[in-house]
């Protein structure tokens, strides 16, 4: 069987004042659209991280001294997939923030992740608020909880914010228990933030999880204050 080769084929000048044309209409200019295509817009990882974020904490700076051991620890655990591949969060050590609402806690995750990024290494990751999380596994018709709760639990990276905060059941505990027995197994780093007090986690979550918590993360207690509320002059 002969094949046919065809050689590369030129715009005429047709062709090429038609488009011209198009791009004046456009008020394009023929020499940037040029350079555009043949230089495309790189992003950078942490441009590319914050653009994944709420507005509100694209600028999220982690700054205490215990989430940055986190940050450090988690940084050094990192492999790359092969040779000469960038470094990629894999397994480390988790942290439990606990402190009041407003407290500063949901920032200082979002933070980490930010200074995680900013140290070089990859990260894929997940962030979810309790009640969110609880809301998408819930079953119903149409939806594959069992899968999301797959995908939820192999993440890398993935941030719990307000565990706690939904109403406590047998189904609330079951799940939450499946969640971080997992995740604790496997040794995935797990940024978890709770209004409760460390003593109240296990009469809300149940002993399994409790005890689970207890070994794989680094607690951390934050200043009993509401940052969020404006403070009235003396």
């Amino acid at each position: 069987m002969r094949t046919r080769h065809r050689e590369p084929q030129t715009l005429g000048e047709g062709t090429l004042d038609r488009m011209a044309r198009i791009l004046a209409t456009r008020n394009i200019d023929p020499a940037t659209a040029a350079a555009s295509a043949e230089e495309p817009e790189t992003v950078s990882p942490l441009e590319a991280l914050s653009a994944g974020m709420p507005p509100r904490y694209r600028a999220a700076v982690a700054d205490h001294p215990q989430v940055l051991d986190w940050v450090h620890a988690v940084a050094e655990a990192a492999v790359a997939p092969n040779q000469g591949a960038r470094r990629q969060v894999a397994t480390g050590p988790s942290l439990l923030m606990a402190g009041v609402v407003g407290a500063g806690k949901t920032h200082q995750a979002y933070g980490a992740v930010r200074k995680l990024v900013q140290s070089g290494v990859g990260v894929r990751w997940r962030v979810t608020t309790a009640a969110d999380l609880y809301a998408d596994l819930r079953p119903r018709p149409g939806a594959d909880s069992e899968r999301e709760l797959a995908a939820v639990s192999r993440c890398p990276l993935l941030i719990i914010d307000d565990l706690g905060a939904a109403k406590a059941s047998e189904w609330v505990e079951e799940v939450t228990y499946r969640l971080i027995n997992r995740r604790y197994n496997y040794e995935l780093p797990t940024l978890i933030t709770t209004n409760l007090a460390i003593r109240d986690l296990r009469a809300h979550l149940g002993d399994r999880v409790a005890s689970r918590l207890a070994q794989m993360t680094t607690r951390v207690e934050f200043e009993q204050v509401d940052r969020r509320r404006p403070r009235l002059a003396a």
